[in-house]
């Protein structure tokens, strides 16, 4: 092959390679905790302008908790998103209309430290927006929100068979959310707010 052909191909290959990637380069990450992470992480994953939701372990100073060992972390997930498609400001609140924000000692029959809500924010903009968000909440309900506005943590990811397990284990999954109540105790917060 000629050299001059050979690097057209590769040039024309290169091309049809970076235009066939999407653009990640303006992808965003935010990181919130609402209790059990599988839900968290299903709800999230059905948002619009969600690339990806990943279920672990944030706040705490353990390093590399585990399920059975992650005392003073709350289970969080890190969430990719695209702002051209949602704004931090927008993910903020559809966050909160899918928890429990009023409840201090976690998510619903889920208690304890570790199933906390909080929103881990790692810039003035996302403390001032988040901060935003949550007074409006606090409007809305008319009650007191616990839900934290924290400085963003070391992320951890879970292991493997926590990540997309709603996807994995759809009936045991099913079974734990009605049998938990999550989607009857949501409604009586936020009705048709």
């Amino acid at each position: 092959m000629r050299p001059a052909l050979s690097a057209a191909i590769v040039a024309a290959s290169a091309l049809a390679v970076a235009s066939a990637a999407p653009a990640q380069s303006n992808l965003r990450t935010a990181v919130f905790a609402g209790g059990c992470f599988w839900s968290v992480e299903k709800f999230f994953e059905s948002a619009p302008g969600v690339v990806n939701a990943v279920s672990g372990y944030s706040g705490g100073a353990r390093r590399n908790p585990t399920y059975e060992n992650h005392h003073g972390h709350l289970e969080a997930v890190k969430v990719t998103y695209d702002p051209a498609k949602i704004s931090y400001a927008k993910l903020v609140d559809y966050f909160f209309h899918h928890i429990d924000p009023t409840d201090p000692n976690g998510q619903i029959c889920d208690k304890g430290p570790a199933y906390r809500t909080a929103v881990f924010v790692s810039s003035p903009q996302e403390r001032q927006a988040a901060e935003a968000v949550r007074a409006q909440v606090q409007k809305a309900l008319n009650t007191r929100i616990a839900t934290e506005v924290r400085p963003a943590a070391t992320f951890w990811t879970a292991e493997g068979y926590h990540q997309d397990f709603a996807k994995k284990n759809p009936a045991r999954y099913e079974a734990y959310r009605i049998g938990c109540g999550r989607d009857r105790h949501l409604k009586v917060i936020w009705g048709g707010r």
